[in-house]
């Protein structure tokens, strides 16, 4: 018996500008971008909505807060429980995790404070409202000369902001 290996034949593909699943436009830009109007919103922020002034710097102030506390929880500085009232149970279990697994790399207990170099401090707060009762936000937080990114989401329930995912890069 033999055996042959059969190759199928390939005709030629015709040339494209798009290659896979990413559509790339190759042809250069001669002309600038539009102009978006000015809101009156802060820099940089990406609202789906308009958002007022008020809400916002409400909202970033509390994030600023909570981000802090967060940081603070995962680096052994404060019980977990100190913001069970404004995390889903997701992030609760996910704060609580991240604090045990740091408090054993270090050798302390988590949330009974420890004697640090570096403390972390959140820089920057930038919010995006997907509508008045949902917001995401993206938070700068310096560990000495070291950065890192925290984004969260939170959601309005019962007159307090919930947050319903946290995020740390």
């Amino acid at each position: 018996m033999s055996h042959h290996r059969v190759v199928p034949f390939r005709g030629p593909a015709p040339v494209t500008s798009v290659q896979g699943t990413l559509a790339l436009d190759l042809v250069p830009r001669h002309d600038p971008p539009p102009r978006r109007p000015a809101r009156a919103t802060t820099s940089g922020s990406a609202d789906v909505i308009p958002i007022d002034l008020r809400l916002r710097r409400e909202v970033e102030a509390w994030a600023r807060r909570y981000t802090q506390a967060a940081v603070e929880i995962v680096g052994g500085d404060r019980p977990v429980a100190q913001l069970v009232r404004w995390s889903s149970r997701e992030v609760h279990d996910d704060l609580a995790r991240r604090a045990l697994l740091v408090a054993r790399a270090g050798g302390h207990r988590p949330g009974q404070g420890r004697v640090q170099p570096v403390r972390p401090s959140v820089v920057g707060v930038h919010t995006c409202f997907l509508d008045r009762t949902t917001v995401e936000v993206s938070a700068h937080v310096r560990y000495g000369a070291r950065s890192r990114a925290v984004a969260a989401r939170f959601v309005h329930r019962q007159d307090r902001w919930l947050c319903t995912a946290l995020e740390f890069a």
